[in-house]
């Protein structure tokens, strides 16, 4: 019978939990909040420039519960782990369908948009002293190693195998997401 098949019922439930992703994800797009600017970034290069104008800022304005240094360091983490691995990834069944479904949705909204609080899974706990300046150091190395890189990347914890081209294209969106939660106070 085709409903004791184990493989149909794991492409049943992945297809549910892929639905219910792209439902979540459409519902997240909707709920913006007036405080996120929205920015989009086609590539880390784009980022650099808006890393760049915040850092500059004498004070920042923030609509997010994480501070501007445990922001950056958690947007170099992402970035250091698409180079050396991440800590805890999802299963190769939820990076093969969820995941991609939810990276192809990001790609075609063209921003991602996550909880802008949850840590990395697996990741060294941010740092609520952190100096700005060496966050934001360790932030534009992970984005230089990454634009250095000729060997092939890690998997993404939820997304799985991307490419380059993809991969900065995630760590673009991701980095888009965040920064819009800061803007220049005046």
């Amino acid at each position: 019978m085709a409903h004791n098949n184990p493989t149909s019922r794991r492409a049943f439930l992945a297809s549910t939990a892929a639905v219910g992703l792209v439902a979540a994800t459409t519902s997240a797009c909707q709920s913006a909040s007036a405080a996120d600017r929205q920015l989009v970034f086609a590539s880390l290069k784009d980022a650099r420039r808006e890393l760049d104008r915040l850092g500059k800022a004498a004070a920042l304005r923030s609509s997010t519960q994480w501070s501007w240094p445990q922001t950056l360091t958690h947007c170099a983490q992402s970035i250091e782990f698409s180079l050396t691995g991440f800590p805890s990834p999802k299963s190769a069944l939820f990076q093969n369908t969820a995941g991609a479904l939810g990276f192809q949705v990001f790609t075609w909204r063209g921003r991602m948009s996550h909880d802008l609080a949850e840590p990395i899974p697996g990741a060294p706990a941010l740092d609520t002293s952190n100096d700005p300046v060496l966050a934001m150091a360790r932030l534009q190395q992970a984005m230089a190693d990454f634009q250095k890189r000729t060997t092939p990347l890690q998997p993404h914890f939820a997304y799985g195998a991307l490419n380059k081209p993809a991969y900065e294209r995630a760590h673009a969106m991701h980095l888009a997401n965040h920064l819009s939660a800061f803007d220049v106070q005046s």
